[in-house]
């Protein structure tokens, strides 16, 4: 029997044992293809190959997983076109009303029935380009529109009989130089009221016109063909090329009735209101305090001095007087003189208990008894009456305060909720029928609401 004396002890390794550079990784080759490994620097380019295609298979992996957590969300519904309608020249707008769709063409105005998809009829009499239009459904297959040009002028139609009839330029003049061009126009529910926003060189105003709604619609049931004679005798060129055959020979045989019967009946819209922007604070008119005094309706006054008016002359010293003494901090953050507004934003209101109409007035409820409106960079959201305009000096019949100015607008469809965003981010939503605000909502972070609408 062999005892060993001493323990068994790791032997120390040698230069020989070493392992080699091309050895490191001896323990992962296969023994089979040992003898089959990639020299320098093919085995670089092999290790650089497999990290490329692990990192795309990193990459698809992560987006199939992704694709399968879309597919778990709600997918929106997806819209195909059912019909395509050919236009000649570009379109720029359209404005659907009942079954009827009307564009706004690069020459004239076009019309498309919804039901068969087919072109009913085109204007285009002066050749102009047609910027924005807006509709709306009188009754009785009757529609009234009002198209802004290029040049913006504001043109009154009315569709009947598959035929566009001008009404009237709503804001032609003679002399050129006192154009004034349209911004926005607004068509009430119904086609009542009509209202536009001119601007002209130095000052800006809104106009409210009242459609005679009821007598053309009275006209047409006694002379029904009365509208397309009109307006193919004033040599609409498209409008029988888009008629049936039936029409056409319909016209042909009435067209021996002189035209002007028919002119002289046509009623044409009435101004209502002139509207135009707050003036700036200024000083009183009055030349002396009694002026003043004899304005005062209730017999009472507060002393018998004078000087207890504020004049334009001393409004003008002061501001001369303060500009002098902060000249420095004014130019640095760009004070400017005050400027009248020359853009509004205005709705037509329901009627409600802010809005009653006259004593000799019957109120409707479903066409609008006043207009709201409110100026950029003005507090005040303001509210008229829609009856004759007695005062050249319009003045509003119920003013709304707000604490900033008001940004933009909006009215629900029922016309009883007002919602207002002023330019501090916040957002007042209105109970017009009751006058008291139901909710006040600030945007963190403070930013600018450029529209407001309800869903």
């Amino acid at each position: 029997v062999n005892f060993r004396r001493h323990p068994l002890e790791i032997p120390p390794p040698s230069e020989k044992d070493w392992i080699r550079d091309d050895e490191e990784e001896f323990f992962l080759q296969d023994p089979d293809r040992k003898r089959d490994a990639l020299p320098q620097p093919f085995r670089m380019v092999s290790k650089l190959v497999m990290q490329v295609f692990e990192s795309a298979m990193e990459i698809i992996e992560r987006k199939e997983m992704l694709q399968e957590a879309q597919k778990l969300k709600v997918q929106p519904t997806k819209c195909f076109p059912t019909a395509e309608f050919q236009v000649t020249g570009r379109a720029n707008c359209l404005a659907v009303s009942g079954k009827y769709i009307f564009v706004g063409l690069s020459m004239g105005l076009a019309a498309f029935n919804t039901c068969d998809y087919e072109d009913v009829c085109a204007w285009d009499e002066v050749k102009t380009e047609i910027c924005a239009i807006c509709a709306s459904d009188l009754g009785n297959e009757c529609h009234v529109l009002l198209a802004v040009d290029e040049m913006g002028l504001v043109r009154l139609f009315r569709f009947h009989n598959e035929s566009f009839l001008l009404v009237k330029v709503l804001n032609e003049v003679g002399d050129i130089s006192k154009r004034s061009t349209c911004v926005e126009l607004v068509l009430s529910p119904g086609g009542d009221y009509a209202g536009i926003l001119l601007q002209g060189n130095t000052k800006a105003w809104l106009e409210i016109y009242q459609l005679p709604k009821d007598s053309w619609l009275k006209e047409m049931e006694k002379n029904p063909g009365a509208a397309a004679e009109l307006a193919c005798s004033e040599g609409r060129s498209s409008c029988t090329s888009m008629c049936s055959s039936q029409m056409d020979t319909f016209l042909l045989q009435e067209s021996l009735v002189p035209t002007n019967h028919v002119i002289e009946k046509l009623n044409l819209p009435v101004l209502l209101l002139t509207v135009k922007p707050p003036k700036p604070i200024t000083g009183s008119t009055f030349e002396s305090p009694l002026d003043a005094l004899k304005e005062v309706g209730d017999d009472s006054m507060l002393g018998l001095g004078y000087n207890h008016l504020i004049k334009d002359f001393q409004w003008e010293l002061q501001e001369a007087i303060f500009r002098s003494t902060y000249q420095e901090y004014l130019e640095a953050k760009g004070v400017t003189k005050e400027e009248i507004p020359r853009h509004a934003t205005f709705h037509f209101l329901l009627p409600s208990q802010v809005l009653q109409v006259g004593p000799g007035m019957e109120a409707q409820p479903d066409v609008p008894a006043g207009i709201g409106v409110h100026w950029d960079g003005n507090h005040n959201f303001c509210f008229y009456l829609l009856k004759e305009q007695v005062d050249s000096d319009l003045k509003p019949d119920v003013v709304w305060p707000c604490a900033a100015p008001i940004a933009c607008s909006a009215v629900s469809s029922c016309s009883r909720y007002l919602a207002l965003a002023g330019e501090d981010a916040t957002i007042t939503i209105w109970d017009k029928h009751l006058g008291y605000p139901l909710s006040v909502t600030a945007i963190l972070e403070e930013r600018f609401i450029r529209s407001i609408h309800f869903l």
